[in-house]
């Protein structure tokens, strides 16, 4: 998540200043080929090229409207986490019977929170792991150039390392040892909380109104972690994602014919002056392409992404902090006006 006011020029550059270049190039050919040649034979009259720019502009909207509609569901999903596992870990914490002083009772309490935490971080590393729609899997067009290109406007991409060392410190050595025999290893964690609740309840530790409680909110955790899958594993439709660079681009290569006969009538001068102008139109509509084309996909390790690392940080010291522990982890913090 970008968290300074404005864009700074690397990271515009580093979205779409490579554009520029075949822009410039395309543009230069036409009005040289006009004055050179005197090609007057490939000018075209402006209104159609007017007519497809307008409809072109209202196509990208609908699309950068998607975009963010999925950028926003996915922020929600976040703070719905963060909603949910205050009031999940509150719950463990207050909910008592006549045995509920018991050593037991409280050893299971850290358990099930410290899980809860551990669920948190397992769930932000499966939604980490690249799609083949996604920017960051994108190989294949330029090679070596791309992948340098996604190094430079990623920020923080994700640790896996870092994410087991949560693990090992919130999970038994057994849960651990566990994440290889489970495609969905989150999944497993709030499964195995609904039966340690279970057995709370059995145990007489807390009573049936409280295990249905506990059981609702680990039902909404199901509920949390279904509908970010869902926008993590099924792409915005390719027929609007991938149709809007397409028309921009026929855009593009009418968008000199029609203006350099108009920019002719200023003079020689003014001819030249129609390059600038083309190159910037054009640039306009592939950064309003690559806005939504980046924002439609929140969970894909970019600095456009959703702050799932930083949530999992203020949950996880909310929790620990509810639990009376004193030793906790810093907050995590944006890098170059960007929080992961």
């Amino acid at each position: 998540m970008i968290t300074t006011k404005y864009f700074n020029y690397k990271q515009v550059l580093h979205l779409a200043g490579a554009h520029l270049i075949w822009l410039t190039c395309w543009c230069t050919l036409v009005v040289a080929l006009f004055y050179f040649f005197d090609w007057e034979w490939m000018v075209i009259p402006w209104i159609p090229v007017a007519l497809v720019g307008t409809a072109v502009a209202f196509f990208v909207g609908f699309k950068n409207n998607q975009a963010y509609d999925r950028l926003w569901e996915a922020r929600k999903i976040w703070g719905s986490i963060v909603n949910s596992s205050r009031s999940f870990s509150s719950m463990i914490y207050a909910f008592t019977t006549e045995n509920g002083d018991s050593d037991r009772l409280n050893i299971k309490r850290k358990e099930i929170v410290y899980r809860h935490i551990a669920w948190l971080y397992t769930f932000r590393e499966q939604l980490l792991v690249p799609t083949e729609w996604e920017h960051i899997s994108l190989t294949r067009h330029f090679g070596a150039v791309n992948q340098k290109r996604h190094r430079l406007i990623k920020a923080g991409f994700p640790d896996y390392g870092r994410t087991l060392l949560f693990q090992r410190k919130y999970l038994s050595e057994e849960e651990f040892n566990l994440q290889s025999e489970y495609k969905n290893f989150a999944t497993y964690l709030i499964s195995k909380q609904a039966k340690e609740i279970n057995d709370l309840k059995n145990n007489n530790y807390i009573s049936d109104f409280n295990q249905m409680q506990l059981q609702t909110c680990l039902n909404e955790f199901y509920e949390h972690q279904g509908r970010a899958e869902r926008i993590k594993k099924f792409p915005s439709p390719r027929q609007f994602a991938n149709t809007g660079f397409i028309l921009i681009v026929i855009f593009i290569i009418l968008l000199p014919l029609g203006l350099v006969n108009e920019f002719a009538r200023l003079g020689v001068w003014g001819l030249w002056t129609c390059i600038p102008f083309c190159v910037v139109v054009g640039w306009l509509y592939i950064v309003m392409e690559l806005v939504g084309d980046y924002s439609e996909n929140p969970f894909a390790g970019l600095m456009f992404d959703i702050p799932m690392l930083s949530i999992c940080r203020t949950i996880e010291i909310d929790l620990l902090q509810m639990m009376g522990e004193e030793d906790l982890p810093d907050p995590i913090l944006s890098k170059q006006g960007v929080l992961v």
